[in-house]
């Protein structure tokens, strides 16, 4: 049996960047403190500058804008595609990564996960009315970028999300079904962990 917690935005602690250079809302990790010992840690970061990230190394990142126009971000010298909305992106956390902003401040989103520890997923979801899938994974993250998604897990109701809350799902490691409705459209981060 999963054990399924919602997280709220509004609950979500402020902590500042590695670098000093601004503050991160930490949704949740699976374990240390500050910014040291987590196998995977989920955050949403407000860049309201350009400038250098902070270095993870030993850690995978996947970065993703979540407001604003979008960003570059230049990784070990190269360049990367425009970020816009929603298109996720994969850098290793050890990289001299620097950002410019492709308009104003942003917000993203960010997973950080060692893959020496983890196997790790990530996929964003266009909802549109309904959807579902499956997961055998034993660690689910449903992290919202719209409102009102309703979730349930096996046919039994998980919640709702609002505008980014999280639910996390633990424990199973059976192959389960997960279905999603919203009023409309949302757009919706679907994370899976498996430890290794």
């Amino acid at each position: 049996m999963s054990e399924v917690r919602i997280l709220r935005a509004a609950d979500y602690p402020a902590m500042p960047w590695k670098n000093g250079a601004g503050t991160t809302r930490e949704i949740v990790r699976d374990a240390g403190d500050g910014l040291e010992g987590f196998g995977w840690r989920v955050s949403i970061a407000d860049v309201g500058a350009p400038g250098p990230f902070s270095a993870f190394t030993g850690y995978q990142r996947i970065i993703s804008v979540l407001e604003g126009e979008g960003m570059q971000l230049k990784v070990d010298g190269t360049d990367s595609r425009d970020l816009r909305a929603l298109d996720a992106f994969a850098f290793d956390g050890a990289s001299a990564v620097d950002c410019t902003l492709l308009g104003g401040a942003i917000r993203d989103f960010n997973l950080i996960y060692s893959p020496a520890r983890y196997r790790a997923r990530l996929q964003w979801l266009a909802l549109d009315g309904e959807a579902h899938f499956f997961s055998s994974a034993s660690t689910v993250l449903l992290f919202s970028a719209g409102e009102g998604v309703h979730v349930s897990l096996e046919g039994e109701s998980a919640g709702v999300l609002g505008l980014h809350d999280t639910l996390i799902a633990e424990g199973d490691v059976a192959l389960r079904e997960w279905r999603l409705k919203v009023a409309g459209s949302a757009d919706l981060c679907v994370i899976e962990f498996e430890a290794r």
